[in-house]
């Protein structure tokens, strides 16, 4: 049982079902060290939508006791959907090391979209760092159907890699190649 409860990654909980063709600008922030969380807290007292991917992670403790704890899936990183003066207003926290502006934001809100969904769904995701090319794919069968990603070979296990490009940042699955079909 994890010792504080999950906060709000999401906000509005309507983020992603809000009309595609909304011309509110994201943006990447970069926050300061393990200030993830403190960020949406400030960004949701002051009405700014935002995003923030967040995992359980769970582990042993050295008495042997099973622990949990949320974390976020893209560690220094929140993205925030808003004009000028939202980017201002999160600037002024004193989390924030610097505001990234989204180039392809159709595609941007689509991977972000996609991560949500995944882990709305409890997929068993790893955090992923740096991105390696590969074979393009989409999940056929299962409750994962139609999630487009990158098939990664780690430690002999194969995985799909979902990505949030701008940032070469992802999260990877275990799935068998049975439940892929390559993607056009």
């Amino acid at each position: 049982m994890p010792i504080l409860s999950a906060e709000t990654t999401l906000y509005p909980e309507s983020l992603f079902v809000e009309s595609s063709s909304n011309s509110t600008p994201w943006w990447v922030l970069y926050t300061l060290p393990r200030q993830e969380k403190l960020l949406c807290r400030h960004l949701k007292i002051i009405g700014s939508s935002f995003y923030c991917p967040i995992i359980e992670k769970r582990y042993r403790s050295a008495g042997g006791r099973s622990r949990s704890s949320f974390l976020p899936l893209f560690a220094n990183y929140v993205f925030l959907r808003g004009h000028d003066d939202a980017r201002y207003h999160a600037l002024c926290t004193g989390c924030v090391s610097r505001a990234l502006p989204v180039g392809d934001q159709k595609a941007f809100v689509a991977e972000l979209r996609q991560l949500n969904d995944l882990i709305s769904l409890g997929a068993p995701l790893t955090p992923e760092e740096r991105l390696q090319p590969g074979m393009r794919v989409r999940v056929k069968t299962g409750p994962f159907a139609g999630v487009e990603g990158t098939i990664l070979m780690r430690r002999g296990e194969r995985k799909l890699l979902v990505m949030v490009n701008f940032i070469q940042r992802g999260a990877s699955m275990e799935l068998g190649d049975y439940e892929l079909e390559e993607a056009v």
